[in-house]
This record gives C-alpha cells, structure tokens and sequence, in this order.
C-alpha cells in the first residue's frame, strides 16, 4: 500500500499539473493610444507602471503557471479596470483629475508600483527623482486643468 506521504505528493502533483490546463486571459486588447506626455515621464510609467495600467502589458514567464498566472491576471486586470493609460484620452477630465490625484498619492506612500511586482521587478521601484517628475507633471497638469484642489 502506497504511504500517506507519498499518496498527499502524487495527488499534489497531479492537481498542479491539472491546473496548468484552466485558461486565463492574458490577453493586450487591441485599443491602445498613445499617451501624450514628456518623454521622461512615459519612461517612468512605461518601466513602473505600464504590466498593470495599460493595453501593452508584457507577459513574464511566470504568468504562465498555475496557481502565480491567476494572481497576475487578477492584478493586471483590475489594474486595468482601475487606471489604463491606454485609453487615458477616453476618460472624462473629472476622472483624469481623480487619477492624478490618486497617482501622486499612492507614488508618494510608496504603495505603486506594489511591494509583490516591484521586489520581481526591482527597475520599477519608484526613486525620488520619479516622484517628482510624476508629482511636478500632476501639478502641472492639475494648474492646467484647473483640477479642485
């Protein structure tokens, strides 16, 4: 008869490999726009921010194994849903100022790009020097717009 430990490691092993077979979408939708601002700037987002909030999200190897690829969807998905600066032009100016508002923030306490995407991804950490170029653009882009403040 087959051990108790050996019989928990066969069926571990022949769930995880099942589940490598459930689809997940990882999937760029094809509406991208350019997002219009300084070059300095789109380096930033593109390098800290882009896997999650835009149409052109780079794909890693890991999204492509079971159970990480779901958390990685999930992530790139709701990032998405929340701010997508592929479709930025689309938003009306009150969400635009709502976003720039919740950027600065999140940038500032250093919740964005977040802790389990920026220790893979150690490039995307945001220095201070990013934070004020992102900050001194929402400024910028605020006064402009004349966002209530």
């Amino acid at each position: 008869m087959i051990r108790k430990k050996t019989w928990i490691f066969v069926v571990s092993a022949a769930l995880l490999l099942f589940i490598q077979f459930i689809p997940i979408d990882r999937s760029n939708p094809s509406e991208t726009a350019e997002f219009a601002a300084p070059r300095e700037l789109t380096d930033i987002l593109r390098r800290s921010c882009y896997d999650c909030h835009s149409n052109e999200t780079i794909w890693p190897w890991y999204s492509r194994i079971a159970p990480v690829s779901w958390l990685v969807a999930h992530d790139v998905h709701e990032g998405r849903e929340h701010l997508n600066f592929s479709i930025w032009d689309g938003y009306s100016e009150e969400k635009k100022a709502k976003l720039r508002k919740e950027i600065q923030e999140e940038a500032r306490e250093g919740e964005m790009p977040p802790f389990q995407y920026s220790s893979i991804h150690p490039a995307a950490r945001l220095n201070e020097r990013d934070k004020r170029v992102l900050g001194d653009w929402i400024e910028g882009e605020s006064k402009y717009m004349g966002d209530a403040r």
